[in-house]
């Protein structure tokens, strides 16, 4: 089990959000480790957590960041992340989202439309300035995840389908003052096999020699993000296999002299280093089943009721050695609002701290105020 400073839990109020620093530093230094290559560009995905303080540790340590929003934008860069360094993409960016971007001298645009390059187009025009655009296109490669985080297929609202990439270039290249830099791919999210990538890389391949004999070269290939983290078990591996994800690129991808290879990596950074706190208000037993009530809900960490996503469930303070089956929900007013069904955990009790884990990425940045509840604090160390 992770260290859990309890003591210092007993008396904060619930819940909150708990960062261990520790963790977070130890996973940065691994995927720096497993990612040496000068042309090998990790941006790190602000939309995963854009708490200060952890954005700053991983501003300090050199990364760029993957934005989709102004602000986003705007939250980088109060923490220390370099304009250049940092992509902004996204499908609906609205024209004064545009204009601050490149005001700030972003590093790129990662365009998903035609008329999104028009606009842009148009802006850039009006405030003379030449803008980097790397194209996102969809592979139509199957993820083999929740259908609501694969964004790889024809089908999705995201990106330019194969068979328009061509307009788009040709649009691109004839304005002077867009400059075609790259293309950019993210086939979905919590991908926990190396397969997916690995087909993703041939499919760039074939992409890029096809418009290379055209006499078009890309001097950056954005590969996006994707790789997941072990839900299940987080202590036995509170850190992802960088190594064998950056292999995998390394065997597949066809890289060209000077070209390189940018990496969008937002919840394999942040996720296993953050635990939702919370504790138990009652212990309700019903004809069949026990539920353990927690005061932190789906207000909290939406995503077991949005994506039937599970965390690994711990109670911190039970003594007991025995356990009981318990359904694992929260107080809000919806039936989706459960943690998890049929948990098997120490017999509990009133007043007992849980940990509900792996809540780094997609916790405390998707919180609401749903029931108008009070949106949960946060504590690092």
């Amino acid at each position: 089990m992770s260290h859990f400073p309890i003591q210092k839990f007993r008396n904060l109020r619930t819940p909150f959000y708990y960062y261990d620093a520790d963790l977070l530093s130890a996973t940065l230094a691994a995927l720096k480790e497993a990612a040496p290559e000068k042309e090998f560009c990790v941006h790190y995905a602000i939309k995963a957590n854009t708490n200060p303080r952890i954005l700053k540790i991983i501003a300090d340590n050199g990364f760029g960041a993957d934005c989709v929003s102004e602000g986003e934008i705007r939250v980088a860069l109060d923490a220390g992340f370099e304009p250049a360094k940092i992509a902004f993409a996204g499908v609906g960016k609205s024209d004064e989202e545009i204009e601050y971007a490149i005001e700030c001298g972003i590093g790129c645009f990662n365009v998903e439309s035609v008329p999104e390059l028009e606009l842009i187009n148009e802006i850039a025009t009006k405030k003379d300035k030449t803008i980097d655009i790397a194209l996102r296109v969809n592979p139509n490669i199957e993820a083999h995840t929740h259908h609501y985080i694969t964004t790889g297929l024809k089908e999705n609202k995201f990106g330019i389908a194969l068979e328009m990439l061509d307009d788009a270039i040709a649009y691109c290249t004839g304005q002077p003052r867009l400059r075609l830099t790259g293309l950019h791919f993210h086939i979905g999210s919590q991908i926990t096999t190396n397969k997916p990538f690995a087909l993703l890389c041939e499919k760039i391949n074939e992409i890029t020699a096809q418009y290379s004999a055209r006499g078009i070269d890309f001097s950056s290939i954005n590969v996006g993000g994707g790789l997941g983290i072990d839900y299940k078990n987080p202590d036995a591996n509170p850190i992802p296999d960088f190594a064998s994800y950056f292999d995998t690129f390394r065997k597949n991808l066809k890289i060209q002299p000077g070209q390189t290879v940018h990496f969008e990596l937002g919840r394999s950074i942040v996720a296993q280093c953050g635990s939702l706190i919370t504790r138990v208000l009652y212990v309700k037993s019903g004809l069949e089943k026990k539920f353990v009530i927690l005061d932190a809900g789906m207000t909290d960490l939406i995503r077991p009721a949005l994506y039937q996503a599970h965390h690994h469930i711990q109670n911190l303070t039970s003594t007991s050695t025995e356990t009981d089956t318990y359904d694992v929900v929260g107080p809000i007013c919806e039936s989706s609002d459960c943690f998890g069904t049929d948990e098997i955990l120490p017999i509990t009790v009133r007043g007992d701290l849980f940990a509900i884990r792996s809540a780094g990425a997609y916790g405390e940045i998707m919180a609401s105020q749903y029931n108008c509840r009070k949106l949960p604090g946060s504590i690092i160390s």
